[in-house]
């Protein structure tokens, strides 16, 4: 009999394995997810013994059942998880990109747990608008003259370019023709909203004229897109937004800005990179300015569009604005956000990704030698961790040359082992997510949360234990 089948045949029965699990251990689980649990165990290493790829079985039934536990409470386990970032990526789109502060949370809890006023207006006691619980706010903190909010921002560009610009020309420069991220493109996602594209320019340089001179009496609307995740530097020229305003005034078109990344507060004064804010964009005339809710805003998905109430009223008629509303979570949270706008200073203290952008590198610092401490002191672990100087991302698609200083703790292992640790840390009940620099692992303290602090500090002292055994 061939290596192969013998293997085969010491693969466990699954009633076997049912009748044999204890009880305690799986109590609470439905038994159907229990059986498929073994099922696919069993099938995955009856697909590596074919394919030559496992050579040898556990031992012993002991050894089996812990398998088929670790399985089951897989299996059984949210695939949605919490995860410590310590990549130092503040907006980090593949780990959910901005926090949100206690409030917010306390109002999502609510806005699932009780009846609200979603769609009723409490003064008349007939139905009302979901957009009217934070048009004003948006408007306050804007200058806009009217908002509406729909599910992220390529909606959103979706949604006015369709009311705006259907089967008519939109005037784009070829330098703005951005990948917005997971391969949605600016010019993908005008086709889809039936505007006709006009590229004007080139890709490194766009005049005015080159505008003026692409107006038809098919053009609907004159399109600026902000790029905010890549940098064109050199001989470079674009048009602002007030010149192609006064153009759009003198030919009697619209003028448009996908700011992707928009903020309300200038955070050059933290050093970071002058960019513009939506405030800006209205005082310089735009007539629709659109950007993103979860990004330097520092709230829920959310896309949203502002400017002159004749436009926004006819973006709100727009059928297809229903199928791209938000739900009243995201309602929830995005209005609690917003009221820290009205005072910068809480603004900063309440939200989280304007905190951790604008966090001071001592007192990041600060949070490395009290893990340090935990451990047993900086002296005595700096063969297995240390505290170094590192740089931090902004993220989001946002300022994507500029990095802020901060410190990391450095895992201080050989290169061979890196991966090892890293696929582990993943694996984890809650994952701890670095990044790998010199060949080593490293955490990111600027993004590490003070909740976070003690659960990193239980890991990295089991690591030692292990380490050192």
């Amino acid at each position: 009999m061939s290596d192969i089948n013998l293997l085969l045949r010491k693969l466990p029965k699954i009633d076997r394995v049912m009748d044999d699990l204890p009880p305690d251990l799986i109590i609470d689980i439905p038994v159907s997810l229990v059986k498929r649990s073994i099922q696919e165990l069993i099938a995955s290493k009856r697909k590596a013994i074919l394919a030559g790829e496992l050579k040898s079985l556990p031992g012993n039934s002991a050894d089996w059942q812990q398998l088929f536990i670790d399985a089951i409470h897989c299996k059984n386990s949210l695939n949605y998880k919490r995860v410590i970032n310590g990549t130092g990526v503040v907006i980090h789109t593949n780990l959910g990109r901005s926090l949100l502060g206690r409030d917010s949370i306390d109002a999502i809890q609510r806005a699932g747990s009780c009846y609200t006023n979603l769609e009723f207006d409490l003064v008349s006691g007939k139905r009302g608008s979901r957009y009217s619980l934070v048009e004003d706010i948006i408007c306050d903190l804007t200058g806009a003259e009217s908002a509406i909010v729909v599910n992220n921002n390529a909606a959103a560009v979706l949604l006015a370019l369709n009311t705006l610009s259907l089967n008519a020309e939109s005037i784009v420069s070829r330098g703005q023709l951005v990948e917005i991220g997971g391969s949605f493109r600016i010019p993908d996602v005008m086709a889809s909203s039936g505007a006709l594209m006009v590229e004007v320019g080139a890709t490194n340089r766009t005049h005015l004229f080159d505008y003026k001179n692409a107006i038809t009496e098919k053009t609907a609307l004159l399109l600026k897109v902000h790029t905010s995740n890549f940098r064109v530097i050199g001989f470079t020229s674009e048009v602002s937004v007030a010149e192609l305003v006064s153009l759009g005034r003198e030919e009697s078109i619209p003028v448009m800005e996908d700011l992707g990344s928009g903020s309300l507060i200038d955070l050059s004064p933290w050093g970071l990179p002058k960019e513009p804010t939506v405030q800006e964009i209205v005082k310089d005339g735009a007539d629709i300015v659109t950007f993103s809710g979860d990004k330097l805003l520092g709230g829920p998905q959310a896309g949203i569009i502002v400017g002159r109430k004749q436009y926004i009223d006819k973006i709100k008629r727009n059928p297809m604005n229903r199928a791209l509303r938000i739900d009243k979570f995201t309602l929830a949270a995005l209005e609690t956000v917003l009221r820290n706008y009205y005072d910068q200073d809480k603004a900063l203290a309440n939200v989280p990704t304007l905190s951790m952008l604008t966090a001071d590198a001592i007192a990041i610092k600060k949070k490395g030698q009290s893990i340090l401490r935990r451990l047993g002191g900086a002296v005595n672990n700096k063969t297995f961790i240390q505290l170094q100087a590192t740089v931090s991302r902004v993220g989001g698609g946002a300022m994507p040359e500029h990095g802020l200083d901060s410190w990391a703790l450095v895992l201080q292992e050989d290169a061979g082992k890196t991966s090892f640790l890293e696929n582990r840390f993943r694996a984890l009940d809650i994952p701890l997510i670095g990044r790998i620099e010199d060949e080593k692992m490293q955490f990111d303290l600027r993004t590490i949360q003070e909740d976070d602090m003690s659960i990193i500090v239980d890991i990295l002292k089991t690591l030692k234990s292990e380490l050192a055994a």
